[in-house]
Formats: C-alpha cells, structure tokens, sequence
C-alpha cells in the first residue's frame, strides 16, 4: 500500500478494534478535518458512525487512509488520479504491496511483543 521508505516515519498502528479521528489523525499524520474531507472523496473510505456522528475507523480505514496519504503527499498524485489509482489497483488485484504492508504491520506488532516479553 504505502512506499516501505516513506511508511517507517509513521507510528505502528496498535491493535485495537476501533480508532478515534484524534487517533487516526495521530496515526497517519493528516489533520481530521482532511480526513473528513477524503471520506467524501474516496468512496473506499468509510468510517462507523456512532452517537452524535462520531465516527471510528478499523484497522483497513487506517490503511486505507495510509496509502491515500501516501499516493497524495508523496506520490505528487491529484485527488482524482489518487481515485483512480485506488480503484484501478483493486480492480487489477494489484494486492500484493496491500499484503505486504500487513505482514510489515505484524512484523512491527510481534517485535513489540517480543521486547515486552523479554522485559
């Protein structure tokens, strides 16, 4: 999903089910009031919305938003390009860097736990 060299400079997503604006914004390093903006822009992008129209993101938004960031800051690609390039790599099954930034994540989540372990 996201360049390996760009991706080590944002936080280890922790694993939780749900995740706050605040913490999605912490995440991956956008302000919330982008990220509401690209839900309307990236019909992928689809966070649960609770009490009050709060919303919560999961595991893929946070992904998914990643790789939005991604295309749109470090790729130099347009809001519609980004649209394209999100929808034509699905429709390609181009999953392979998608999975790869998974294994990556769990790389990062079980050398976390390793190093608790052995406190």
């Amino acid at each position: 999903m996201l360049e390996p060299s760009n991706n080590d400079q944002l936080p280890a997503i922790p694993g939780k089910r749900y995740f706050t604006i605040g913490e999605v914004s912490d995440l991956c390093d956008v302000k919330p009031h982008v990220l509401r903006y690209w839900e309307q822009e990236f019909p992928q992008l689809k966070p649960v919305k609770r009490r009050g129209n709060r919303r919560y993101y999961q595991r893929q938004d946070v992904l998914m938003i990643r790789q939005i960031r991604s295309l749109l800051y470090e790729q130099g690609y347009t809001i519609g390009g980004a649209r394209l390039q999100l929808t034509d790599g699905a429709n390609n099954g181009d999953q392979a860097t998608h999975y790869h930034q998974l294994i990556r994540q769990m790389i990062a989540e079980l050398e976390d736990v390793l190093d608790v372990l052995r406190a």
